[in-house]
């Protein structure tokens, strides 16, 4: 029988399934197993952690839907190369059940992540990455103009204004993880939007966001968290259910 690897150790009973899952990870951590490799089969995966095949299935199952793994028809299981957006479900359902009524954490948390890519975008944009921000722009005070009791236009208007830049700051994993609050946030973000626009006070979003624009094209970086802050309106989001 060919040697084991490293990372194939014998488990005892106790929580077999998570032992199965922490030694795979811990095997990718220490580069054992690298994006791309193929895993053992399950009948020599369980003999070799000296466990159930059943035990090994679920451990690749779980890390499969968490998108560690990949399974391929025919061709095995492999590590997974790259981040892949299967991985973003389980934190957002995970912050989800335990956000509980924390308010003020969800909002710090989406301060700090936008704040974050404000930045990040002051220093990188190009000529053309600010001019697409600012069509952006353009596009939200139209929507603010034409449609100014519809709030699904106006939220998406918000929502690509934001994605933009977020491009802006060419950091794919800052990106994801801002596109994780902003799940969280969907539902006070549109009540917020909402409010706003039944009490008339629509020019006030729209201003909000041409001081983001006028931060970002004057790369001024200091007071980037009021700036941000101050889109949020928290007097009316506080309000809401």
């Amino acid at each position: 029988m060919p040697e084991s690897p490293h990372y194939i150790k014998s488990l005892k009973s106790e929580s077999v399934v998570q032992r199965v899952i922490d030694c795979l990870t811990d095997a990718m951590v220490a580069r054992e197993l690298k994006p791309g490799d193929k895993l053992p089969p399950e009948p020599e995966l369980a003999a070799a952690f000296g466990v159930a095949r059943t035990s090994v299935r679920e451990a690749i199952k779980i890390l499969t839907y968490l998108g560690v793994l990949e399974s391929r028809r025919s061709e095995g299981t492999f590590v997974v190369s790259g981040f892949q957006e299967s991985m973003i479900d389980p934190m957002v359902y995970g912050i989800i059940l335990n956000q509980g009524e924390d308010f003020e954490s969800l909002m710090e948390l989406r301060e700090m992540t936008e704040a974050g890519i404000l930045r990040l975008a002051i220093r990188k944009w190009s000529p053309g990455k600010l001019a697409y921000l600012r069509e952006r722009l353009e596009q939200m005070e139209q929507v603010a103009r034409e449609h100014a009791t519809e709030p699904e236009a106006f939220f998406q208007a918000d929502n690509d204004f934001h994605n933009a830049v977020a491009e802006i700051s060419q950091n794919a994993l800052a990106d994801k993880i801002n596109r994780v609050v902003r799940v969280l946030t969907h539902a006070v973000r549109f009540q917020t939007v909402e409010e706003m626009i039944r009490s008339g006070r629509m020019e006030e979003l729209v201003d909000a966001h041409r001081r983001i624009y006028q931060a970002l094209e004057a790369r001024k970086e200091e007071g980037l968290e009021e700036i941000i802050r101050n889109t949020y309106f928290l007097e009316v989001a506080r309000k809401q259910p």
